[in-house]
C-alpha cells in the first residue's frame, strides 16, 4: 500500500506508540494530524468529524490515562474507530435461499462491474463450492456480453447467451428459468452501466430488482473516486434496498478515502474488495484487517492465506525429499521456486501485507523492477537445454553467450542468475539434513491450520 493516507497514519502510529504520557494538548495535535490525513485521502467531511469525535471522546476517558503503555492503548483505538467506521469484521453474502440465489450487480460504467462479476463466481466456485450462472443484461453495449462471456469462461463458471435486440427483463427471465432447470445455485446477473446516474439507468434497474426478487444486491464501486464513490453509492442506495457494496480497484494510490466512507454514508456494508486485476483479485472486506493496512500494521493473515494458498505442498515435499536424498538442487528446482512466486501474486502483493516498519527499505526499491527481474531470470532458464537445467556445471563461456542471446539478455545477467542460484544451492545442502524436515512438519502443521503450504525459496 503506497497511499499517502497509510504513510501518515503509520508515522502517527509509530510516534505515538513509544509515549509513555497521553495529555489533551498531545492528542489534540494527534488528531489534527489524523483530520488532515483523511481529508486530504478524499474521506467525507462529515465521516471525519465523526470519527475525530469518537476517537477523543475515548483517548480522554480512563481507557488511555489508566493504561501501563497510554501511548499503545491511544493506537488500538484508532486502530478500533478505524474499523467500526468501514464496518464491524466481516460481512459475508446471503445464499440461504431456494437455489438459484440471485445476486444482482449494480454500478456505473467502467467501475470493474463486469470484471468483478467473473471475480466473485470464481469466488463462490472455489470457496463456497457452488454451481454459478453469469447472465448479462447490458444490452447497450454488446462489448460489454462477449467480456462477460470470457471472464466467465476464466473463472470456471457457465455463461447464459443475451444479445443487443432483448429486453433486459426478458433475458432475465430466461436466464433464471435456465438456471431453475439445470440446478445453478446461484445466479449473478450484471447490469447495464452508465456514465453517469441517470433515470433511465435507474428505472431499469428497479424492474429488474422487481422481476428478479435477488437475495444480494451489490453495488460494484471504483474506490479511486474517493469522496465521490461514497456520494454515488448513496443515490444507488436511494433508489435500490443494497445489501452490500463492492470496492474494486483498492490497489490504486488514494487507497483508503472511499473504503473509510462508504459505509457510514450508505449504512451498507463493504462485502468484498478488488485487489487486482486478476480474476482471483478479490477479498471478502475484513474492516478490521484493511484498518490495520491503512495504519501500516500490515495484514499478515492476509499475507498467509495469499502464501499458503499459492505454495503446492505436494511438490514442496518432493523437493525436501529429493535434497535431503541427495539428488541436488538443479535450475529446474529453481525455476519452480520462481513460478511459485509469480503463483503467489508476486512480490509487490505479498509486501503490501507486511507491516510499514518491515517494508520501510523494500520500499525505497522499484517493485516493478524486480518483478520484470524474476521474469529475465525465467526467460535464461528457459533458453537453456534440459541437460544444463539438471547439470549447471555444464554452462561455460560459449554456452552462456548461447543462452544471453536466446533470452535478449547479456552475459552478465546470465551470471547474476547463475550466482543467485548458487547461493541457493549452497543454502539448500546446508538445510538437506533434519533442519530441513522438521521445517517441513511445520509447515505440514500451518497447512493443516490454513490449507495451503510453505513460502518459495525456501525448504519446506
Amino acid at each position: 500500500m503506497a497511499s499517502a493516507l497509510t504513510d501518515k497514519l503509520s508515522r502517527l502510529v509509530k510516534n505515538l506508540s513509544g509515549q509513555a504520557r497521553i495529555t489533551e494538548s498531545n492528542v489534540t495535535d494527534m488528531l489534527r494530524e489524523v483530520r488532515m490525513a483523511l481529508l486530504e485521502a478524499d474521506v467525507a467531511l462529515p465521516v471525519v468529524r465523526d470519527f475525530i469525535a469518537r476517537v477523543k471522546d475515548k483517548a480522554l476517558g480512563q481507557e488511555v490515562i489508566g493504561s501501563l503503555k497510554p501511548g499503545q492503548a491511544l493506537v488500538g483505538i484508532v486502530n478500533k474507530e478505524l474499523a467500526a467506521t468501514m464496518g464491524q469484521g466481516v460481512s459475508d453474502i446471503n445464499l440461504a435461499v431456494q437455489p438459484p440465489a440471485v445476486i444482482l450487480m449494480a454500478g456505473l460504467q467502467g467501475a470493474g462491474k463486469t470484471t468483478t462479476t467473473a471475480k466473485l463466481a470464481k469466488h463462490l466456485i472455489e470457496k463456497r463450492k457452488k454451481k454459478v450462472l453469469t447472465v448479462s443484461g447490458d444490452v447497450y453495449r454488446p462489448a460489454a456480453i462477449e467480456q462477460l462471456k470470457t471472464v466467465t469462461a476464466q473463472a470456471g463458471a457457465e455463461w447464459f447467451p443475451s444479445s443487443a435486440d432483448q429486453k433486459p427483463i426478458d433475458i432475465a427471465r430466461a436466464a433464471i428459468d435456465y438456471a431453475r432447470k439445470h440446478h445453478f445455485d446461484v445466479l449473478l446477473v450484471d447490469t447495464a452501466g452508465r456514465l453517469a446516474i441517470d433515470e433511465a439507468l435507474m428505472a431499469e434497474i428497479k424492474a429488474l430488482h422487481a422481476e428478479l426478487k435477488p437475495v444480494e444486491t451489490l453495488f460494484v464501486v471504483d474506490a479511486m473516486q474517493g469522496q465521490d464513490a461514497a456520494n454515488t453509492a448513496r443515490a444507488f442506495g436511494d433508489a435500490l434496498p443494497l445489501t452490500g457494496i463492492v470496492l474494486t480497484k483498492l490497489d490504486g494510490d488514494s487507497r483508503g478515502g472511499a473504503a473509510l466512507s462508504v459505509r457510514q454514508i450508505t449504512g451498507v456494508p463493504i462485502k468484498f474488495a478488488g485487489t487486482s486485476e486478476k480474476i482471483d483479485g478479490l477479498e471478502v472486506f475484513d474492516a478490521e484487517r484493511h484498518a490495520g493496512r491503512v495504519l501500516g500494521m500490515g495484514d499478515i493473515v492476509a499475507l498467509v492465506e495469499q502464501v499458503t494458498a499459492g505454495v503446492d505442498i505436494e511438490a514442496a515435499q518432493k523437493l525436501a525429499a529429493k535434497v535431503k536424498s541427495g539428488g541436488g538442487f538443479d535450475l529446474n528446482d529453481f525455476l519452480a521456486q520462481i513460478q511459485q512466486m509469480k503463483q503467489m501474486g508476486g512480490l509487490s502483493s505479498l509486501m503490501d501485507k507486511l507491516p510499514s516498519q518491515l517494508t520501510a527499505k523494500a520500499g525505497a526499491m522499484d517493485m516493478g523492477k524486480v518483478e520484470k527481474d524474476i521474469g529475465r531470470k525465467q526467460g535464461i532458464i528457459h533458453s537453456m537445454t534440459p541437460q544444463e537445467r539438471k547439470k549447471p556445471e555444464l554452462i561455460k563461456a560459449t554456452r552462456k553467450r548461447r543462452i544471453a542471446a536466446g533470452a535478449g539478455v547479456q552475459v552478465q545477467d546470465v551470471n547474476r542468475m547463475l550466482k543467485e542460484f548458487e547461493q541457493m544451492q549452497d543454502m539448500m545442502k546446508k538445510m538437506s539434513g533434519g533442519g530441513m524436515m522438521k521445517m517441513m512438519k511445520r509447515m505440514g502443521a500451518m497447512k493443516g491450520m490454513m490449507g495451503g503450504g510453505g513460502f518459495p525459496g525456501m525448504p519446506r
